[in-house]
């Protein structure tokens, strides 16, 4: 079994958090992105912080190491820093599984800004990684388009990119 992860972008974390976990972060009671969120991507084993890195790496040009992170929106580790233990006739998000992360901003710009003519190089690279297999370079290169795609729109809309997964 593979964790399942939804990139999408929104106007800002308050929508962001209203449609990957629930209206005001009511996971108990909340919807789903499907019908909250029309650009989305669903994808398995490829995750923010280190996959979708090493990407945003090779488009860049640094090293990965140089990669700023994602931040965690949801749980908010302010108002509930992990092991925390909940108000009595309540429940811990961290029980949830639910992880909503805001991509950086200059993840989103470093993807919109890819040319077309660098996404086979970049598919080439990032098929060499050794935390995904991609089915083959077709598949790499088909989601290299796709992150550059999104990137795009959101930038184009002011908007944010987003990362929810349930762990």
């Amino acid at each position: 079994m593979s964790t399942v992860y939804d990139y999408f972008w929104a106007a800002d974390r308050a929508t962001a958090v209203d449609w990957a976990i629930g209206p005001n972060g009511d996971w108990l009671h909340g919807g789903s992105l499907d019908a909250e969120c029309a650009d989305r991507l669903e994808v398995k084993r490829l995750d923010p912080n280190v996959v979708l890195g090493k990407l945003v790496s090779f488009a860049a040009g640094i090293p990965f190491g140089n990669v700023v992170d994602p931040e965690l929106v949801w749980p908010d580790p302010g108002e509930w820093p992990y092991g925390r233990q909940p108000p009595p006739g309540s429940a811990s998000p961290w029980d949830s599984g639910l992880i909503l992360q805001e991509l950086p901003e200059s993840w989103r710009d470093t993807l919109a800004g890819v040319v077309d003519d660098a996404v086979p190089m970049l598919a080439l690279q990032w098929l060499d990684i050794e935390e995904i297999r991609f089915a083959d370079y077709l598949d790499a290169e088909d989601r290299v388009r796709t992150f550059v795609a999104m990137a795009r729109r959101a930038r184009s809309a002011g908007a944010r990119l987003y990362c929810s997964c349930c762990v």
